[in-house]
């Protein structure tokens, strides 16, 4: 028995060597953390998919596509790729950001479980993460707005436990961040009050 040949979910781009495509894609990955040009290339493929279709609702008025239009908003929004009450339209202006924004690789760092974007991908792979009561190790999974919340380490995970070295490093690392903003606060506070002295000084300056 012949096995049929599995179709890519994926189209490459038609010129491999573009220079600026290729600085893009070093960009992205060094932001997202993902492990290679497939990857990105996947979700360009599924952005690609909803403009297509976007496109092609947009001058359509049938009952038909009224429904269609909604079932693609509602998916979007449901993704938080979209705000609700967002137009067909809009979709025609997301990026490649707005999709990796949503992967579980990106949101896991964004909640600071991990120190660095590589390493919630580790967390990840290595069984760490769950979803709700679901173990995710797929650091591409498009995460649902209903979803977000439920986020958590797996409970027989050893990073469950606050105390563990890992995460006690990421909190040393965000306290220090907001003793950085708190600094810089404080210095431009009292820049103004200096600069708002040197005006006073000056109207009375001229008052003379």
């Amino acid at each position: 028995m012949v096995k049929a040949k599995l179709r890519k979910k994926y189209m490459g781009p038609g010129h491999l060597w573009q220079m600026d495509r290729i600085k893009e894609e070093a960009q992205l990955r060094k932001e997202y953390g993902y492990k290679n040009k497939k990857e990105i290339w996947k979700v360009q493929s599924i952005l690609r998919k909803f403009r297509a279709q976007a496109r092609r609702l947009i001058p359509l008025t049938s009952k038909q596509a009224q429904l269609e239009k909604q079932q693609l908003l509602s998916r979007l929004a449901s993704l938080g790729i979209i705000k609700e009450g967002a137009k067909v339209e809009d979709v025609l202006a997301l990026s490649v950001r707005d999709l990796l924004e949503r992967r579980l690789q990106t949101l896991v760092y964004r909640k600071k479980m991990a120190n660095s974007i590589k390493q919630a991908r580790q967390f990840i792979t290595h069984g760490h993460v769950t979803i709700g009561n679901k173990k995710i190790t797929s650091p591409s999974y498009m995460v649902r707005v209903s979803e977000e919340n439920e986020i958590s380490f797996a409970g027989n995970s050893p990073l469950s436990n606050e105390m563990h070295p890992e995460r006690m490093v990421a909190k040393e690392k965000e306290m220090k961040k907001e003793e950085k903003i708190k600094e810089e606060l404080k210095e431009q506070q009292k820049e103004e009050e200096e600069e708002e002295k040197e005006i006073l000084e000056t109207a009375e300056e001229i008052g003379e």
